[in-house]
């Protein structure tokens, strides 16, 4: 037996990314190892460091039992303190346990993802110990380590892979989201539409529709007379769905049209993951 079809594609992805990851350390000096990445709190080490052990928990091995410091202002709640431990528990390790750590964990997923044969609907334990499919659990794994990447290459001005396969699975995964964001976040006029035209290595042109009920779709027809239209190129969405950028600071990024309070309220609320 092999991976299930529906399954390669994000396995593809992870392997882009991960190997991509590995390439931008290797040759990390100590000092480097300290740069301060677009997420709060997180070094450059602690974002590798979150990289080991999510596909160590992939991998079903034991969370570490380890304290965390009381003085982490970026943990405020649960999931972040959940995430933190993997991060905390390797806050010490050097450049050389990093990357050794780190290639020894991808030879073993990538051993685990060759003799893969469960179902996609399998069971798996997810973060906080959720039960999730093993499908919703590798999708979400590509798109984390895209993002990560991106990370890493924005802390180590190293740009590149914006139309890589995990691109275009974070592209659909914060798709997804964008009904709720219109709809039900920014509580955009019932039986209005709303343009999103993302331009550069990754484009699309999509329309919320929102109905009678207040209930948004997401549909690639475009929209004649829309409530409101927003411009902006691909690594922009994704800095401002994924909390890395405020809208503020991304303005001069950003072309809105049509109700300009709508496209505010929008933009307001438009990250849906840290």
């Amino acid at each position: 037996m092999s991976l299930h079809p529906t399954l390669q594609p994000y396995a593809d992805a992870w392997t882009h990314s991960v190997e991509a990851i590995s390439e931008l350390v290797q040759p990390l000096v100590e000092g480097e190892w300290n740069r301060r990445t677009p997420c709060p709190g997180w070094s450059v080490r602690d974002l590798v460091s979150h990289v080991i052990g999510m596909d160590c928990e992939m991998l079903g091995d034991p969370r570490p039992i380890h304290s965390l410091p009381r003085d982490l202002f970026h943990v405020t709640n649960e999931h972040q303190r959940y995430m933190e431990m993997q991060v905390d528990v390797r806050r010490h390790h050097t450049a050389p346990e990093m990357t050794s750590e780190l290639e020894y964990t991808i030879i073993r997923r990538n051993r685990q993802l060759r003799n893969e044969s469960r179902d996609p609907g399998t069971k798996v334990r997810g973060p906080l110990g959720v039960e999730i499919t093993l499908e919703e659990a590798m999708r979400y794994r590509a798109f984390d380590i895209w993002v990560h990447e991106q990370d890493l290459r924005a802390a180590l001005g190293r740009p590149g892979n914006l139309d890589s396969p995990g691109a275009h699975i974070a592209r659909d995964h914060l798709l997804a989201a964008l009904p709720g964001v219109v709809a039900e976040k920014a509580q955009a006029p019932r039986s209005s539409a709303i343009v999103f035209d993302v331009h550069g290595p990754v484009e699309f042109l999509r329309t919320i529709r929102v109905d009678i009920q207040g209930r948004g779709t997401l549909e690639t027809a475009p929209a004649l007379g829309p409530a409101a239209t927003l411009t902006l190129d691909w690594e922009t969405y994704v800095r401002l769905a994924c909390g890395r950028v405020t809208p503020e600071a991304a303005a001069d990024r950003v072309k809105t049209e049509g109700d300009l309070s709508l496209a505010t309220a929008i933009l307001d609320n438009f990250t849906v993951t840290h």
